[in-house]
C-alpha cells in the first residue's frame, strides 16, 4: 500500500485542512470544469493566485508594455488583448489532463451535488444547453465520441506557469490554456498589467464556457484570447456571433468577483449584493442597443437569409443603379469597407458594373431609405410607438420580411439568464478581498498571507498556488496520486526501470518558482521537473502499478528520495522543501 500521505510540522502560516474541507482543498490543486463547479470559490482562488505570480508581473517589463501607464484603460486593454493573442492559443483537448468517468466523479461530489442536479447544469455530465446546442452532437464536437458515454474528460485549468509551459510539449510553439485558464490569466493580468481594479472584474461561467465582464464603462466582455466591446458585439460578424453563444445559449452558472460568487444550484450567494446588482445591470446594457441604420445593416450581416428583402441604391455619374444587398456583403469579405457605416459608398465604387440593375427591383426594401428613416432618431426598442413606426417602414412583399423586426429585436436586446433567475439566493457576503492596483506583488502576498484564516478564497489561492512552504501536503498529494492519469498511461508500455530513466533524462528544472511544485502530469506533459517534481511523478506511476507495495518518499531541502522494497532513487531538488514519512 503506497505510503505517501507524508506527515510534517505545521508552521504557523500554514494549517491542516480538515478532512470534511480535504476534497474542496484537493480541487484548487487540480482546478478542473467540473470542480470549479462543484466548489465555486475555487475559480477565484486561482485570479489571486495568477496574481501572486511572477510570471503575470514579470509582463510589465516587457517591451510590449513600456509606457502602458500612460495609455487610457481601454487601450491598455487592447495592448494586453494582443500580447495574449501572440503569446496562448486555446486549447481543449483531450490529451493534455487525461479522462476520468461520470461514475467516479458523481461519487466524489455526491457530498455537495446529486447527478440529477449536476447533469442539469454541467456540459460534462449530460448538459447539452439549449436549442443551438442540442443542433450539434456536443460529445463528437469534443472529440468523445470515441469512447463510452461514461466517459469525460478532466479539462483542467491551467495556472499561468502552465499555461506558458504549453511550449514544451510537441506541436505547441507557444503558450495555451481552456477558456477558464484564460479567464482567470486575463483577469489576473487586467489588474497586474492594465491597473483595472479588482471591483471592476466579474468572472461568468457557463455550462460551456467561461468569460468575464470588465464593467468600466461601457463594459468589455472577455472570450477565450479576445476582448469583445459593446460596439463589436453588434457588429454582426462571425466572430461576434462566436461570442454570443455562450450568453445566448446558456445560463450564467457562477459569477464572482473579489467579494464572492453566486451558483445557480447553491441557496447561499457570497458575493456582495450591490456589486451583483452593478454587474447585472451593466450587463444588461452591454448588451442592449438602439437601432439606428448602421444597427440594421449589421443585423443584415448577421441574419444573412435575410439580406434577400433588401437592396442598395449606388449613384454613380448621376443615375441611380440598384444591387442586392447579398452582392455588397459579399464583397465586405475582401475590402475593408463595409455596408454598415460612412464607407459604403467605397465598397459600392468596388463592385463590378455586371452587378448593378438599372432599375429598382420588385419585392425588396431599398437598405437606403432606412438612412434617412433614422435621421428622426434611433429606435428604442422600449418604446412601442417607436417600434411602430420602424415596424411600419419595415413592410414588404418579400416573404421573409416579417421575420425581420422579431429577429432585428432579438438582435439589439439579450437578457442573461443569471444565477439567481430562477430562485432566490440567501446573500451571506465573504468579505472583500482589498487589493488596490499600486500595490507591490509582495505586499499583496502579505496582505492575503495576513487573511487567510478569515477567508477561505484566500486561503484557496495558496493551494492553487501550489506553495508548498505556506500549505498543508495533504491536498496536493491527494490531487497528485488520484487526479493524474496523464502521467500513468504515458508510462503504461515502460517498466519501472525504463520510467525511472525517463524521468532521470528530463532536465532537472520546474515551471515553477521557489518551492511552488508541479502535479505529475505536468512534469509528464513538459517534460521536465525539479528532483521533488520528479520523485511524486513516479509516486503516481508505481502506485497505479503495485498497489499493494510500500512507497516511500522522502523529500529534504537538497535531495528527493524515493523507494520501492529495496530500490531506492534520489533526484536533487533546490524546492528547499522538507518532509519525512
Amino acid at each position: 500500500m503506497l505510503r505517501a500521505m507524508m506527515t510534517q510540522t505545521v508552521e504557523e502560516n500554514r494549517r491542516t485542512v480538515p478532512a470534511d474541507q480535504l476534497e474542496k482543498y484537493s480541487a484548487a490543486v487540480t482546478l478542473s470544469d467540473m470542480e470549479i463547479f462543484v466548489f465555486p470559490e475555487i475559480m477565484y482562488s486561482l485570479v489571486l493566485a495568477n496574481i501572486m505570480s511572477p510570471r503575470i508581473w514579470a509582463w510589465r517589463e516587457k517591451e510590449w508594455f513600456a509606457g502602458i501607464e500612460k495609455l487610457k484603460p481601454y487601450r491598455r486593454v487592447l495592448r494586453l488583448k494582443q500580447f495574449i493573442i501572440d503569446h496562448f492559443e486555446f486549447n481543449l483537448d483531450l490529451d493534455t489532463w487525461g479522462l476520468t468517468t461520470k461514475q467516479r466523479e458523481i461519487a466524489r461530489f455526491a457530498p455537495w451535488m446529486d447527478e440529477a442536479t449536476i447533469g442539469k447544469s454541467n456540459a460534462l455530465f449530460g448538459y447539452e444547453g439549449d436549442k443551438y446546442y442540442f443542433s450539434q452532437d456536443i460529445r463528437k464536437h469534443f472529440g468523445l465520441d470515441k469512447y463510452t458515454t461514461d466517459t469525460i474528460p478532466y479539462w483542467k485549468t491551467e495556472t499561468v506557469e502552465a499555461m506558458e509551459a504549453f511550449r514544451f510539449r510537441p506541436g505547441f510553439d507557444r503558450g495555451a490554456g481552456e477558456c477558464v485558464s484564460l479567464s482567470t490569466l486575463y483577469a489576473a493580468a487586467m489588474f497586474v498589467v492594465c491597473g483595472i481594479p479588482l471591483e471592476d472584474i466579474f468572472l461568468m461561467a457557463t455550462p460551456l464556457h467561461s468569460q468575464n465582464f470588465i464593467t468600466a464603462k461601457d463594459g468589455i466582455l472577455t472570450n477565450n484570447r479576445r476582448i469583445v466591446t459593446q460596439n463589436m458585439w453588434f457588429n454582426g460578424t462571425e466572430q461576434a456571433a462566436k461570442a454570443q453563444r455562450a450568453l445566448r445559449n446558456e445560463q450564467v452558472t457562477i459569477v464572482a468577483n473579489n467579494t464572492g460568487f453566486v451558483h445557480c444550484i447553491y441557496p447561499e450567494a457570497t458575493i456582495e449584493p450591490k456589486d451583483y446588482e452593478h454587474f447585472k445591470k451593466t450587463l444588461r446594457g452591454f448588451l442592449t442597443t438602439e437601432i439606428t441604420a448602421s444597427i440594421l445593416a449589421n443585423f443584415l450581416r448577421d441574419e444573412s437569409q435575410l439580406q434577400k428583402c433588401f437592396q442598395i441604391r449606388h449613384d454613380f455619374h448621376g443615375n441611380a443603379r440598384y444591387i442586392p444587398a447579398e452582392r455588397v456583403y459579399a464583397y465586405e469579405h475582401s475590402s475593408p469597407h463595409k455596408v454598415s457605416d460612412a464607407t459604403r459608398n467605397q465598397l459600392l465604387n468596388e463592385i463590378d458594373e455586371d452587378e448593378f440593375f438599372p432599375a429598382q427591383m420588385e419585392g425588396r426594401m431599398l437598405l437606403n431609405k432606412f438612412d434617412d428613416f433614422f435621421k428622426g432618431g434611433a429606435v428604442d426598442i422600449t418604446k412601442p410607438d417607436q417600434v411602430a413606426r420602424l415596424a411600419q417602414a419595415l413592410e414588404c412583399k418579400c416573404n421573409k420580411a416579417g421575420d425581420v423586426l422579431s429577429k432585428l429585436t432579438r438582435f439589439v436586446h439579450l437578457e442573461p439568464r443569471f444565477p439567481d433567475q430562477n430562485a432566490t439566493k440567501n446573500f451571506q457576503p465573504a468579505g472583500k478581498i482589498e487589493i488596490k492596483p499600486g500595490l507591490s506583488r509582495e505586499e499583496i502576498v502579505s496582505y492575503l498571507e495576513s487573511i487567510r484564516a478569515r477567508h477561505t478564497v484566500a486561503d484557496l489561492a495558496f493551494y492553487a498556488l501550489r506553495d508548498l512552504s505556506r500549505t498543508d501536503w495533504q491536498p496536493f498529494l491527494k490531487a497528485a496520486f488520484e487526479r493524474n492519469p496523464v502521467s500513468i498511461g504515458g508510462a503504461k508500455d515502460l517498466d519501472d526501470a525504463a520510467v525511472i530513466s525517463k524521468l532521470e533524462a528530463m532536465p532537472g528544472e520546474s515551471i515553477y518558482d521557489g518551492s511552488r511544485l508541479a502535479q505529475p502530469d505536468e512534469v509528464w506533459n513538459y517534460g521536465r521537473g525539479d528532483g521533488a517534481e520528479k520523485a511524486i511523478c513516479l509516486a503516481n506511476i508505481l502506485k497505479s502499478r503495485h498497489g499493494a507495495a510500500s512507497v516511500r518518499v522522502e523529500i529534504t531541502p537538497d535531495f528527493a528520495t524515493i523507494a520501492l522494497g529495496d530500490k531506492t532513487v534520489r533526484w536533487p531538488s533546490s524546492k528547499n522543501l522538507s518532509y519525512s514519512q
